[in-house]
C-alpha cells in the first residue's frame, strides 16, 4: 500500500459520478494558520491522508504519524489501524491535539507501519490576527 497524498484541510466531502467512481473534494488546504492566541496554545488541524491498496495486497494497514515542532520534539502521535478493498482507495482524517508552546512549524510525518515510505507534511503556526 502507499500514501497518495497527505494535506491539511479544513473540510473534506465524497461524491460519486458514473463509472462508478468517487471523487473527493478537499476544501480549504493549508500549509500555514494563525494561532487563536499567543503561546502556549492547543491547535486542532485536520490532516487528510490518502492510501491507495493495490489489487494482490491484502487491504490491511496501520498509519502511523508523528507530529514534530521545529526543534524536532514530538508533540502529538497517532496510530490507527484500517482497512481498504483491494485495489481501491480510502482515507484518514488525523486530527492532531497539538500543544505548541511557540509559533513555528509543525511537521506531520505519515507513513505505513512498519516500514513504509514516509510522507511529511508542514504547517506553519503564525502570529495571531
Amino acid at each position: 500500500m502507499d500514501i497518495v497524498s497527505a494535506l491539511f484541510a479544513e473540510n473534506i466531502s465524497l461524491r460519486p459520478v458514473p463509472g462508478p467512481s468517487t471523487r473527493i473534494d478537499l476544501t480549504g488546504i493549508m500549509f500555514s494558520m494563525p494561532a487563536p492566541t499567543e503561546p502556549p496554545v492547543v491547535i486542532t488541524p485536520h490532516l487528510v491522508v490518502i492510501v491507495r491498496c493495490r489489487p494482490a495486497e491484502e487491504g490491511r494497514g496501520v498509519l502511523e504519524v508523528s507530529f514534530t515542532d521545529d526543534s524536532g520534539d514530538e508533540v502529538a502521535r497517532n496510530v490507527s489501524p484500517f482497512e481498504v478493498e483491494p485495489g481501491k482507495f480510502t482515507y484518514r482524517l488525523v486530527r492532531g491535539e497539538l500543544e505548541l508552546e511557540r509559533l513555528g512549524t509543525v511537521e506531520a510525518c505519515c507513513r505505513l507501519a512498519p516500514d513504509g515510505a514516509p510522507t511529511v507534511v508542514p504547517l506553519t503556526l503564525l502570529p495571531p490576527i
